[in-house]
């Protein structure tokens, strides 16, 4: 498998020879390098711990994080990530240059936070009427029985806090490959706001 990290840089699109136009998202992925390597010997499992945003000032870092990267011979990175990958030794950089056009990959990273909403945004609930009286219109409505089981289902759909966590969605296709400025161009939407922290995944 082939993972790099990236920031969502916006959304535009393109346009291709017959005139159909796509939506794209705009990554900067990399370049990442390789901080730390796991073998099965020692570890029990295959992976690379890879970086990615090169930090100018050393800042609310903690000293055995320093110690890896002074053991691995590389600067202070803002984000350091896990990726099953093999093939790799530390010091190695990872760029755009592993992905290519037509590629499918799966994107993570953080959605939007949106504070607590009702029950209608965050669970699409129908609610109530809209008219003639009605004092039902954004409510939820009955969230349990009397008789049984006499109290409310574990997960019911309720008002809370909604986005802000983790969502990854799969089975996207490479656009474009921009090695000089470190760019990729995904179709559609990838999760997140605009300057948010996403893991690029090929898909085998």
């Amino acid at each position: 498998m082939t993972g790099i990290l990236g920031k969502k840089i916006g959304m535009t699109q393109i346009f291709f020879e017959d005139g159909r136009a796509i939506p794209v998202t705009v990554i900067q992925a990399g370049p990442c390098p390789v901080i730390d390597v796991k073998t099965p010997e020692r570890d029990g499992y295959e992976a690379v711990k890879i970086g990615f945003e090169e930090l100018n000032k050393v800042k609310n870092i903690t000293r055995p994080l320093l110690g890896i990267f002074k053991k691995a011979g590389v600067k202070p990175h803002r984000i350091i990530k896990e990726f099953r990958m093999s093939g790799l030794k530390v010091g190695d950089l990872i760029t755009v240059d592993r992905f290519k056009k037509g590629d499918r990959i799966s994107v993570s990273g953080i959605s939007k936070g949106k504070g607590f909403q009702g029950i209608m945004k965050r669970c699409r609930a129908h609610g109530g009427p809209g008219s003639h009286g009605s004092m039902f219109n954004r409510a939820p409505g009955s969230i349990g029985s009397s008789s049984f089981p006499s109290r409310v289902w574990k997960n019911k759909s309720m008002p809370g806090h909604m986005g802000s966590e983790r969502v990854t969605v799969k089975n996207l296709t490479v656009v474009e490959v921009m090695p000089d400025k470190n760019l990729l161009l995904v179709k559609g939407a990838v999760p997140g706001a605009y300057g948010s922290y996403v893991e690029i995944r090929k898909e085998d």
